[in-house]
């Protein structure tokens, strides 16, 4: 029990729709409980009629014939009703037959208009000779009770829940015994009547015996039939109950009671199980118009003794305006004497439906049972197969249904436990996508925000790319008029920003300073670390520091002071003597620049250089002195060429970036060096990712002018 109310009290805490279908299917168990006010006692009934529909009651025996008052007997012995006397003279020819039991479905409340002492009393002054003669003749309801004397009959009669001119309060009729309990226990669970529509109590009297035909719909279908019900204070049999006991010859009906109610309805030797108001749902076959036999044959005898000969027979009407017809779970209308003639069959057959008070518990136990199955399967399993596994339930539910119904004659109503179980399935479906549209909800507001976030960084990212770049000397215009050189320089960062650098200026009217560098790492923190290595190389230089090495040292020893991440940089620097052409050159763990000879091949300026700066503090860098010709040109690259990738993850390499230079297209001045390089590098990558900042500068040195 702990372990339930914990597990109960798990599901109540848990954020997925358990709790909420799980308050539902105890609603649903209470709902359960109580069958006959559920909301799904019409699907209950409506299945019910599925199962007949699918697997009628065949007939294995024909003990029933219904003497019918149809549309032929009406045009030949004229309308209904008939002057009594032919009534009596149809029960004589069917009494002479031998049949078991006569059972009248017909009521006779009131006298027979055309008795004769009824026609004697019309007559006018004048005519008494004719009254004299009427009144002679027997009375047409006494004829009929002499007949009735005579035969094995049994009138029908019907309970009325309120008074009219002709019911009356009791009934003249056998009553039924009560085996394990009192009359006033078995009253207090059978259909009880205060009043009575009967014959008249002149053919009450002659009868063998009187049994109520009254049945109450459900849904305008009759299905369930009553074998005992109450008038007043009297325990009284159905017509096929009275009929079969008469035809019989046992003394009295009988109902063994329970602690429940009626278990069983005795007549002889067949003991009927019924529910605990004594009422069996009836098996329905298809009407069959082999058990009918018309009245007007009979009367006519052109029916053999042998069709009615120990036969149960039943006189109805089924003429034209005659009868209410009823509705079966078949969907056929038939005629009142049908379904009496079918509860007759039923029950010589042994063929009769039934629900146990403890089927009620099986239902439940599989409501539970398919109810836990859905909480614990449609949360856990994704939403496709849950739904595949719920339609499997279901099918095996049905399948039991209509497996009982044929094997076992029992109705099992998996209609209810079906729509329960859709209630459960619905609310774990609707919190499922409830919970589905939060989460996408929550998705859609932190993409939102994500969004804004990475537009705000874009926006900063680009605002940050054009100040860096912006800070870079723009090679047309620093030296505006300037005849003695030409500058060329790109700088494509990786990212939006990056760690390379250049620069270029005069450090006086005769020596052009100019370096490359790259940070170690990409992104904001290289290009933080470039404008500070920039910036403090500049200044070193305008200080006035003499020649291209005292300035890479002194730059060295600034940047090493202030360097918390502990990044370093690579760079190639040098100051040209724009009038001689005398260049120094300074190597700091740098590619080395290549030296584009106008009147010679290729020259790698590869001098003894030194490490990175931040590597080593008070390191003395050395100088490489070279002299340039006119016409020469200085290049300088960042490892974003030579380590350039393409989509096979080659790298570009030093050999083909000095095959370029070494082409004429990279001899047609610094800018022609620069697009050579740079659209044979694009062709390289072929649109692959950059894998690193992409930094060119050439020096071409015209000469003095």
């Amino acid at each position: 029990m702990r372990r339930a109310l914990a597990y109960l009290r798990r599901l109540f805490q848990a954020g997925d729709g358990r709790p909420m279908a799980t308050a539902l299917l105890i609603g649903l168990v209470v709902v359960a409980q109580f069958p006959e006010r559920t909301p799904f006692k019409v699907a209950r009934l409506e299945l019910f009629d599925q199962y007949q529909s699918v697997f009628p009651r065949a007939r294995d025996s024909a003990p029933v014939v219904i003497v019918d008052i149809d549309e032929a007997s009406l045009k030949e012995i004229g309308q209904w009703p008939w002057p009594r006397d032919r009534t009596a003279e149809l029960i004589r020819v069917i009494g002479r037959m031998n049949p078991a039991a006569i059972g009248v479905d017909i009521y006779m409340p009131e006298p027979d208009q055309t008795s004769p002492a009824k026609m004697a009393a019309r007559l006018e002054k004048g005519q008494e000779a004719l009254r004299r003669a009427l009144m002679a003749l027997p009375d047409h309801d006494r004829v009929l009770a002499d007949v009735i004397r005579e035969t094995p009959t049994v009138l029908g009669a019907a309970g009325f829940d309120n008074e009219t001119l002709t019911t009356s309060r009791a009934l003249r009729a056998t009553p039924v015994r009560v085996n394990g309990g009192s009359d006033a226990d078995a009253l207090s669970h059978v259909r009880r009547y205060p009043f009575v529509l009967a014959s008249l109590p002149e053919l009450q009297a002659a009868a063998r015996g009187q049994g109520l035909l009254s049945v109450d719909l459900q849904g305008a279908v009759v299905r369930r039939i009553p074998l005992v019900l109450g008038v007043g204070d009297a325990l009284l049999p159905s017509l096929a109950i009275e009929m079969l006991r008469i035809a019989t010859g046992s003394p009295a009906a009988e109902v063994d009671m329970g602690p429940l109610g009626v278990n069983h309805v005795r007549v002889a030797d067949l003991a009927v199980n019924t529910q605990s108001d004594a009422e069996v749902w009836l098996h329905f076959g298809k009407a069959d118009p082999a058990r009918y036999v018309s009245a007007a044959a009979v009367l006519a005898g052109k029916v053999p003794a042998d069709t009615i000969q120990n036969k149960l027979v039943l006189i109805g009407l089924s003429g034209f305006g005659l009868v209410d017809n009823r509705l079966t779970p078949l969907r056929e209308q038939v005629p009142g004497v049908e379904i009496q003639a079918q509860l007759l069959e039923s029950l010589f057959d042994n063929d009769l439906l039934l629900r146990p008070r403890w089927m009620g518990w099986l239902e439940t136990a599989l409501l539970v049972a398919g109810g836990a199955f859905l909480i614990w399967a449609v949360p856990a399993l994704r939403p496709r197969l849950a739904i595949f596994l719920a339609i499997i339930l279901y099918g095996v539910l049905f399948g039991a249904g209509f497996a009982t119904f044929k094997f076992a004659g029992l109705l099992l109503d998996a209609a209810g436990a079906f729509a329960s179980l859709n209630i459960v399935l619905g609310s774990l479906l609707g919190s499922a996508f409830i919970e589905a549209d939060r989460q996408r909800r929550v998705a859609e507001a932190e993409l939102h925000r994500e969004r804004e976030a990475a537009a705000q960084t874009a926006g900063e990212l680009a605002a940050a790319r054009r100040i860096q770049l912006g800070t870079l000397p723009d090679p047309a215009k620093a030296f505006p008029g300037e005849t003695r050189f030409t500058v060329a320089a790109l700088l494509e960062p990786a990212r939006d920003v990056g760690g390379d650098l250049y620069d270029f200026f005069m450090l006086d009217a005769q020596r052009l300073f100019f370096v490359v560098g790259d940070v170690s790492g990409k992104g904001v923190p290289a290009s933080l670390f470039m404008a500070v290595t920039k910036a403090l190389a500049k200044s070193v230089a305008l200080r006035g520091a003499a020649g291209a090495s005292a300035i890479v040292t002194a730059t060295n020893e600034e940047i090493a002071r202030e360097n918390p991440e502990m990044l370093f940089v690579t760079m190639a620097a040098g100051v040209l003597d724009v009038d001689t052409g005398a260049l120094e050159l300074c190597i700091a763990g740098h590619d080395a620049p290549r030296i584009l000879r106008a009147s010679s091949p290729l020259e790698l300026a590869d001098g003894e250089g030194g490490p990175p700066l931040c590597m080593l503090d008070g390191f003395d860098y050395q100088a490489l002195g070279l002299q340039l010709q006119p016409g020469d040109t200085v290049c300088l690259v960042t490892d974003g060429v030579t380590e350039a990738m393409n989509g096979e993850l080659s790298p570009y390499g030093a050999q083909r970036l000095d095959r370029v230079l070494a082409s004429a297209a990279a001899r047609s001045g610094a800018a022609g060096t620069i697009t050579a390089v740079r659209e044979d590098v694009r062709r390289f990558v072929a649109g692959a990712e950059p894998s690193d900042d992409l930094t060119l500068l050439a020096i071409q040195w015209h000469g003095a002018r």
